[in-house]
Formats: C-alpha cells, sequence, structure tokens
C-alpha cells in the first residue's frame, strides 16, 4: 500500500510539474498531505514528517535566500561584467566554443561536490552570455547538469560517502577505481557539448527567421533582462576590489567548508551592502528589489521540504526501493546491479539519492551477494548509473536553486534534459563496463 501510495504521489507530482498544471508549490504542498492522509497516518505523524522533511532543506533554503541576494547585488554592480567580456572575446561568439566551456567550467567548479554552491557560482556568470548569444537557458542547465554528474562521484560528496556508509568501503578507496571514469567521462561531456553546441547552432538559426531566440522562447525572466543588448551589460564594475574580492572569500569559504555555507552568504550581503549602500534606507530599497524571486524560489524548497519529509519517513520511499527488486526476475540475480544502475536516472526520480543508496543500495547488494557480486562492483554500476541525473531530479534542492538563478521551469527542465542525461549516462556506464569495474 505505501508503494502504491507513493508511486502516486510521485507520478502525480511530477506529472502536474511537466505538464505545467500547477505550480511547484501547490503540488508538493498538497498531494503528498492527501497521500499520507490515505496511507493512515493521523495528522500529529504527518507534522512530524513535514517537520523532518522541513529541517533537512532549511539550510539550502537559507542559503539560497542570502546568496540570491548577494550574487543579485553583485549583477547590480556589475562585477560580472569583465568576465562576460572576457567570455565574449574567447568565444567570439561561436556557440559551440560556448558549450564546451561551459562543460568544463562546471566539471572545475564542482570539484567541491556542492550542487546549490557551482549553480551560484556559474549561472550568474554565464547566463547573460547565454542571453547575447540567444542561447538556451535550458541548454546550459543540461551541460552543467552531465558534467556535474559525472565530478560528483568524489570521496567528499554525498554518493559515495553514502555508499560508503552501507558498504563498509572507504570512500575514498571506491574513488580510486571511479578516477578513470571520470576523466573519459569529462571528455565523453565536451564531446557531447560539442554536438549539443551544433544543435543549438540550428536552433538560434531557425528562431531568427521568426524574429526570435530559443533565449527568448525559454527564458522566464522579466522583458526587460532578456532584450538588453550586450552593451547595457558590460560596465564598469563598481569597487571591484572590494566587491571581487568578497565574491573570491565567499567562494573559497564554500570551496573548504570554512564556515556555514548560509553564513558565508549572510555575512557576504551584509558587507556588501554597508560597503556599497551605507544608507540603511538604500540598503533596504536594494534587498526589496530582489527579495520577490528570492523568497519565490524559497517557498518552492520548503515545499520540496515537505515533499521530501512525507515520501521519507513516511516510509513510501523505503517500500518502493523494496518492491522495486522483488518483480525482477531471478536469473537477472547476477546482473541486477548493472540493471539498477541502467536504470539510476529514473530512479533518481523516483527515489531520492537517500533513498536510492540507504534502502535500495543495501537491498541490491544482499541479493547481488548470493550470485557472488563483489560489494564494490555493486556502488560502481549503480553510483555511474545514478549519478548523471542527480540534478534533473525534483528530489534536489541544488535543482530548484539552479531554476530560480537561470529563470526556468522544472517541468520543462525534465522535459529538455531529461533524456540526454538518461542516454548519456550509458555512456558513462559503458566505460565503467569497459574498465571492468562491474
Amino acid at each position: 500500500m505505501l508503494t502504491i501510495i507513493g508511486i502516486l504521489i510521485i507520478v502525480s507530482i511530477v506529472t502536474l510539474l511537466m505538464m505545467g498544471k500547477a505550480s511547484p508549490i501547490i503540488a508538493m504542498s498538497c498531494i503528498p498531505f492527501i497521500g499520507a492522509l490515505a496511507a493512515g497516518y493521523s495528522i500529529p505523524e504527518i507534522s512530524v514528517f513535514f517537520e523532518s522533511g522541513i529541517n533537512k532543506v532549511s539550510k539550502v533554503a537559507a542559503m539560497f535566500l542570502f546568496a540570491i541576494l548577494f550574487f543579485s547585488l553583485m549583477k547590480d554592480l556589475h562585477i560580472f561584467d569583465p568576465l562576460i567580456r572576457i567570455m565574449v572575446k574567447m568565444t567570439r561568439g561561436n556557440v559551440i566554443v560556448v558549450c564546451i566551456m561551459t562543460t568544463l567550467i562546471a566539471g572545475v567548479v564542482h570539484l567541491d561536490g556542492s550542487g546549490a554552491a557551482t549553480f551560484l557560482i556559474i549561472i550568474p556568470a554565464l547566463l547573460p552570455l547565454y542571453r547575447q548569444l540567444g542561447m538556451s537557458p535550458y541548454l546550459m542547465l543540461l551541460l552543467m547538469c552531465a558534467s556535474m554528474g559525472i565530478m560528483n562521484m568524489v570521496p567528499w560528496g554525498g554518493p559515495l560517502g553514502r555508499a560508503s556508509a552501507v558498504t563498509g568501503i572507504d570512500a575514498s578507496v571506491l574513488w580510486q577505481g571511479l578516477i578513470p571514469v571520470q576523466i573519459i567521462g569529462m571528455a565523453g561531456a565536451v564531446g557531447f557539448a560539442a554536438i549539443m553546441g551544433i544543435r543549438e547552432k540550428r536552433r538560434i538559426a531557425a528562431a531568427a527567421q521568426k524574429g526570435t531566440t530559443p533565449y527568448q522562447m525559454d527564458s522566464l525572466l522579466p522583458l526587460s533582462d532578456e532584450t538588453a543588448d550586450l552593451t547595457d551589460v558590460i560596465h564598469k564594475p563598481k569597487k571591484p576590489l572590494i566587491n571581487g574580492g568578497l565574491i573570491i572569500a565567499s567562494v573559497i569559504c564554500l570551496a573548504f567548508g570554512l564556515l556555514s555555507a548560509p553564513y558565508v552568504f549572510m555575512i557576504a550581503l551584509s558587507i556588501a551592502l554597508l560597503v556599497n549602500y551605507p544608507n540603511p534606507k538604500d540598503q533596504m530599497k536594494v534587498l526589496s528589489q530582489h527579495a520577490p524571486q528570492a523568497l519565490g524560489m524559497v517557498a518552492i524548497i520548503l515545499a520540496a521540504g515537505a515533499f521530501l519529509g512525507i515520501l521519507s519517513d513516511g516510509g513510501m520511499l523505503k517500500s518502493i526501493a523494496t518492491d522495486l527488486t522483488a518483480i525482477l526476475p531471478t536469473e537477472w540475480i547476477s546482473k541486477i546491479h548493472i540493471f539498477v544502475g541502467i536504470l539510476g536516472v529514473p530512479m533518481d526520480i523516483f527515489t531520492s539519492t537517500d533513498a536510492y543508496y540507504f534502502a535500495l543500495l543495501p537491498i541490491i547488494q544482499q541479493i547481488a551477494a548470493t550470485a557472488g557480486v563483489d560489494p564494490s562492483a555493486v556502488v560502481y554500476a549503480m553510483a555511474i548509473g545514478n549519478n548523471a541525473g542527480t540534478f534533473v531530479s525534483p528530489f534536489s534542492p541544488a535543482a530548484w536553486l539552479a531554476m530560480g538563478l537561470a529563470g526556468i521551469d522544472m517541468g520543462r527542465h525534465l522535459r529538455y534534459s531529461f533524456g540526454w542525461i538518461w542516454v548519456f549516462s550509458f555512456f558513462t556506464l559503458a566505460v565503467g563496463a569497459f574498465l571492468g569495474l562491474y
């Protein structure tokens, strides 16, 4: 019963989001509540689930609130404009080069394993360039998600940490086998970016005949931002040493974990306001200009927390993971981990990362062990197959952060990226098989 209700909740929410029939807040707040009542949970129990879910996402929500205000302020002060100018000169307006650069930059920045930090650093810097070249913001997210999925398999990242806790194999030992996969995978991601760049050039040419661009057709940001000319966004930055130093210091703190991420941006925003707008009235005016976008996405993240809390603490995710394995034919037991890896990307939509590694991995490991399969092989197949879809899943708070920063819709992001990411995961799985990891 829990499995059926859990699947109905997930399918209903994903369907509504993909069809654009309901806002994320309504879908993720109401549907899980109805499902929990149908499962027989009392109101007090549902309240406990809700509070647990909110606690899981509260840090991301707080970070987003202050980070979006900070980076919006930096954008107003034109701190990113010199970077845009350099990138425009380097790419010379070449869409294919921009796609390749997006992939490489995302891979390097994501070395810290934090999806939210990667989106916060890259999207504000690259979005104006995509706008000026008429490239779709959904393409930017697709390319970032592909390379970030590869680089997410580091020992200090979430997936290997969870896998290590389940199997007892040290995360650094697991990573040693994955390093060649990451190197070849990044090379494959660059090739994929070039192919998507060629495709985007054709889309831009086709849209030009209609007097528009893929960016204008896809972006949800205000028209004033979309129609800005390159000369309008390239300005001399104000107090570049102080403001640029704040950005660099914030990134360093995030990368090395020197301070809690929300507090990093809270302090950075405070210093930026104090330096650039000494008058308290001016400070509040600046905050009020960017508050609607920040608060809107914080509300979505908190609604996602309610969704996660009910499905996770209500036992639905664990039940789904258990029942998925029970329906597989017995003759597939020795290859069950590979089969699950192949389904890793869609499973990231139906089961959260926690459910995938803490609920599904131990079950698959136990089943595969009966056929003499090494636990590390199970981890490799499941991690390589699943990581590609990490930032396409509605279960990822960082993905919602990216939606707000890029001005795009989760439903359209799923339609645009899901198929490509799943196909790309087959490539990385093939690399792992070629290297003899499973």
